[in-house]
């Protein structure tokens, strides 16, 4: 959304007729412009599902509403890039006493503001009738041309001036909202230890600092960089986020300037480019290969299971009902039964697995499916990591034993390491799933996790099921054995999604963009002639011909970019910030001494080949930046991660965005791993100084278990669980996790 025509047309499509707050503003006739848009449950949704101009100095609004058993309730409406601390707000807001300011749940949002989760505001505060809440606005709202606020709901937006803010809350019996200043994220403290205050009391002459000029009111103001925000499509050469700096707005910055998504009209679901697709593309054709070798075929199923089906094995609905999307309406009418959208494909090709498997000569059977699959996710979407449609691969077979199943489950596995490791440069950690974090249904999961440098979180790469004889109970696939007795098959499935593309940006990404491993990267050399007057790019298109034809010779994904309405400055940032391992550089000196300039992506070596050398050495670069790219993120990712033996150590170590490695009592305990998960959270949080969490955050400070390694310490005798103090059996894994 550029420009409030398109809000204008946007209003046309839900009409706000009966809204109490639009009917109010119309009341009042106070002007104002509100428009739908994507559902967006928090204010980091907001900013990007719908992008403000930045030139018009717009603001979407972050709302919270706080209780306080002795100071009461407090609604606080601030920029959507402002910082916030519970206990610097009761020190701003001048509350005596004990302070316990905790976010209200929905129950007390409803009673109090006539409006559910997600959908307060500023404007909600009419329905406060018992007048008993104070309202908190950040000054800097009031520096806005305008504020975008929820008419309590959160597909919609009210815009308006500050001024026509003020006159509403007046009107609706606000005379005089608290006004604060609220530090915006990433600011530095206003006092370094060692230097002399920005400001000083009246009075204070100890500062020899000189007096500066005063500021001229008709100079242009400074730019914030925190206010930027990128409109989505825009093709822009530097980004906006510094990825130790603001790494979730970083990370949007990169996938949409580097070309890799758009964004699309429905919430959490995104467009693959071409530059991410050709990524999974490679990915694929990879798997295809090695699969192959254990006998897998593909095949496709359709997208579509029915209620009964996928009802039929308790614990594995129970495990996906919240994410399912269901097909309810034809037309105008509705359907019979609602028809489910496959979140996963079990219950979808079992049915036809209990008809072609009729003998112990039908066994193993092996399929593969690549296919789109649909879990709607309501926490913060974020692309590749967490969408609502995902592209994915799922792996299933039927086996006639344990331990056939078993192996293929481990052969999965393995290729799910090498696709992270040897293709995406990414380390992981194999291991198994407790009983609290297997698959819904299944014997055991096994996985691999990797880690993200910055944020300091765990993310699960893929994971691989033994089933057990579970569903073949469930579907009825049995089998005759050699002896002919009827028998249960055994069974695995295994998945692996386009959330490899997301964990490969964020670990090797850098503040200029793209990072690309070579291996997967669309185009692994670009070469760029750098025409001139003097030396027009006719002189150069034959040397670069020739450098583009040596590469081809040796299968490089090359491409000359001979584009003249772009100047060679410009490729270079273009091509950097897509992550392209090497540029190719060709100008007048190169085409004289016969030789080509050589710019490698990761670290930036610069160095003059000879053309007769240059498809060689190229050819070598590529497998050392594969190589080095790998090393880099291991190391990175092993100096965090730590063993802990005593409890005391354990939320110190997450605070510090490590890994942890501790003794536990085993993988059946899920109550000591909820107890694990609870403390941690509070002990964070009050470390943090911060409120309750807010249960509806897609990312949470509680650790929780990764997996069980496969790679185990050297557990010596007596050494006891860190939670239970029982006994312990293994070392598990814990983190913070996507």
């Amino acid at each position: 959304m550029d420009n409030m025509s398109d809000m204008k047309t946007a209003t046309e499509a839900i009409d706000f007729t009966g809204n109490p707050i639009v009917e109010k503003l119309n009341t009042l006739s106070i002007p104002h412009t509100t428009y739908s848009h994507a559902l967006s449950m928090t204010a980091d949704e907001l900013v990007a599902n719908v992008p403000l101009p930045s030139e018009t100095n717009e603001s979407h609004t972050k709302n919270l509403f706080f209780k306080d058993k002795k100071h009461g309730f407090f609604l606080v409406t601030t920029c959507t890039d402002a910082e916030m601390n519970t206990k610097e707000l009761g020190k701003m807001l001048k509350l005596e006493g004990k302070v316990n300011l905790r976010l209200a749940d929905e129950k007390l949002l409803i009673e109090k503001l006539g409006c559910k989760k997600g959908c307060v505001g500023p404007l909600s505060i009419m329905n406060n009738t018992d007048k008993d809440i104070v309202l908190v606005l950040d000054e800097a709202l009031m520096s806005m041309s305008k504020i975008h606020s929820h008419p309590l709901r959160n597909d919609a937006s009210t815009a308006l001036v500050p001024s026509d803010l003020l006159q509403f809350l007046k009107a609706v019996g606000v005379d005089k909202p608290t006004m604060l200043s609220f530090p915006k994220k990433g600011d530095a403290p206003a006092v370094l230890p060692g230097k002399v205050p920005a400001s000083r009391p009246k009075g204070d002459k100890s500062s020899s600092k000189p007096k500066t000029a005063p500021k001229d009111k008709n100079a242009p103001k400074a730019k914030d960089i925190n206010k930027k925000q990128t409109k989505k499509g825009d093709t822009q050469l530097a980004l906006k986020w510094k990825k130790e700096e603001n790494f979730a707005m970083w990370y949007t910055d990169v996938i949409v300037l580097s070309e890799m998504i758009s964004y699309y009209d429905i919430s959490g679901c995104y467009i693959l480019r071409p530059w991410s697709y050709q990524i999974w593309e490679h990915i694929q054709n990879w798997f295809n290969k090695e699969i192959r070798k254990m006998d897998v075929e593909n095949s496709y199923f359709p997208m579509f299971v029915s209620k009964d089906r996928l009802e039929k094995e308790k614990d594995h609905v129970e495990g996906f009902a919240p994410e399912v999307a269901w097909v309810t309406k034809s037309g105008d009418g509705d359907l019979a039964a609602p028809i489910a959208v496959r979140p996963t494909s079990e219950t979808i090709m079992y049915p036809a697995f209990a008809d072609w498997i009729r003998s112990h000569r039908d066994l193993p059977l092996k399929l593969n499916q690549w296919s789109n699959v649909v879990r709607w996710e309501f926490k913060d979407p974020t692309p590749f990591l967490r969408t609502r449609e995902f592209l994915w691969q799922e792996g299933h077979t039927a086996h006639a034993s344990f331990e056939d199943a078993q192996a293929t489950v481990l052969q999965a596995l393995e290729l799910y390491r090498r696709v992270y490791e040897e293709l995406l440069a990414v380390p992981v950690i194999p291991g198994t799933k407790t009983e609290k974090e297997k698959f819904a249904g299944g014997h055991s999961t096994t996985t691999v996790e990797g880690y993200i440098p910055v944020s300091g979180r765990a993310i699960q790469g893929a994971t691989s099921h033994h089933l057990g004889q579970n569903f073949g109970k469930m579907f009825d696939i049995n089998y005759q054995d050699e002896k002919g007795e009827t028998q249960v098959v055994w069974q695995t499935s295994w998945g692996l999604t386009t959330r490899t593309i997301g964990v490969m940006i964020m670990v090797h990404g850098d503040d200029t963009g793209l990072v690309l491993p070579p291996r997967v990267a669309p185009l692994q050399v670009v070469i760029v002639p750098i025409a001139s007057k003097n030396c027009p790019y006719e002189k150069l298109s034959s040397h670069c011909t020739d450098i583009l034809k040596s590469l081809q010779d040796k299968d490089v994904r090359c491409k000359l970019d001979d584009r003249e309405h772009y100047n060679p400055g410009w490729k270079y940032a273009h091509w950097e910030q897509k992550g392209v391992p090497i540029r190719i550089e060709v100008g007048p000196r190169d085409l004289e001494k016969k030789q080509a300039r050589m710019v490698v992506r990761f670290g930036g070596e610069k160095i003059d080949v000879s053309v007769d050398d240059l498809a060689d050495i190229v050819e070598k670069k590529l497998v050392e930046v594969q190589k080095n790219m790998f090393i880099k993120a291991k190391q990175f990712r092993d100096d965090h991660l730590v063993q802990v033996t005593e409890w005391k150590d354990f939320v110190p170590n997450l605070e510090l965005h490590n890994l942890v490695l501790t003794p536990w009592c085993g993988g059946e305990h899920k109550d000591w791993e909820e107890w694990v998960k609870d403390k941690s959270r509070e002990e964070s949080l009050q470390i943090n100084g911060e409120g309750p969490e807010d249960d509806r955050a897609a990312t949470s400070v509680a650790a929780k278990t990764l997996c069980i390694p496969f790679d185990q310490p050297e557990l010596a005798e007596g050494t006891k669980c860190i939670a239970s103090g029982l006994p312990a059996t293994c070392w598990v894994l814990w983190g913070r996790s996507y």
